[in-house]
């Protein structure tokens, strides 16, 4: 795929789209073919890290022990302490509410039981469980304000049962250079987790939220 090109599109895309009166979605999707993804070695869902922000800041909720109570509370908009943990047992309206409004969750690792137990059936079905493959599982040791900016750049890729992957890489206003960057590293990332690279990826096209989309040459 080549940046230029991709670049071409994007401004091809703007220059068609009719103005909202919000700004846009600007959003990255594939079409896969040729794969089983009942087979884990062929399942596609993996976190990608972008150059540039992505549309929207995300809210990334701490669950950690006392020890780490000032560190989370540095770097993260929530932070739910494990003394605290029979409260959200009593009620668990509270995790689903936790699940709808937080976009990442970090959890300390010796934790990771007690969480499962209390939380996981709440934030497992919205895929809001804290995640090794995101770097989300930490000790008091990680740094915290590294990894919660390392989110805000990171998103997820994911089949989910169906032969596409779609990730909101910018907005309508996002700079061209910058938001091209993002569909190159998106498409750079993604052939590196597919069998056969390239071969396993039907179509590209990007598209804002009520545009029509425009497919990007893979080659």
């Amino acid at each position: 795929m080549n940046i230029e090109i991709i670049q071409q599109k994007l401004e091809e895309l703007k220059k068609n789209s009719v103005k909202k009166k919000f700004n846009q979605t600007l959003d990255f999707v594939a079409t896969l073919k040729d794969l089983n993804l009942k087979i884990p070695e062929q399942n596609v869902d993996f976190y990608a890290v972008l150059h540039f922000p992505k549309p929207k800041k995300a809210k990334i909720c701490a669950i950690v022990g006392t020890e780490m109570k000032q560190k989370a509370e540095e770097s993260c908009d929530k932070v739910i302490l494990d003394k605290d943990f029979e409260q959200y047992k009593k009620d668990p309206k509270i995790i689903k509410k936790l699940a709808a409004e937080y976009d990442y969750f970090i959890a300390q690792a010796n934790l990771m039981p007690q969480i499962a137990q209390i939380f996981g059936k709440y934030l497992g079905p919205r895929s809001r469980m804290p995640n090794p493959k995101a770097g989300c599982i930490v000790t008091p040791k990680t740094d915290l304000r590294d990894l919660t900016s390392k989110l805000q750049m990171t998103v997820r890729l994911s089949a989910k049962g169906q032969m596409q992957v779609q990730a909101a890489i910018g907005t309508e206003d996002t700079d061209i250079k910058q938001a091209a960057d993002n569909v190159y590293t998106l498409f750079d990332q993604l052939i590196h987790h597919l069998p056969k690279s390239e071969d396993n990826i039907r179509k590209v096209i990007v598209k804002y939220t009520m545009s029509e989309p425009i497919e990007v040459p893979l080659k």
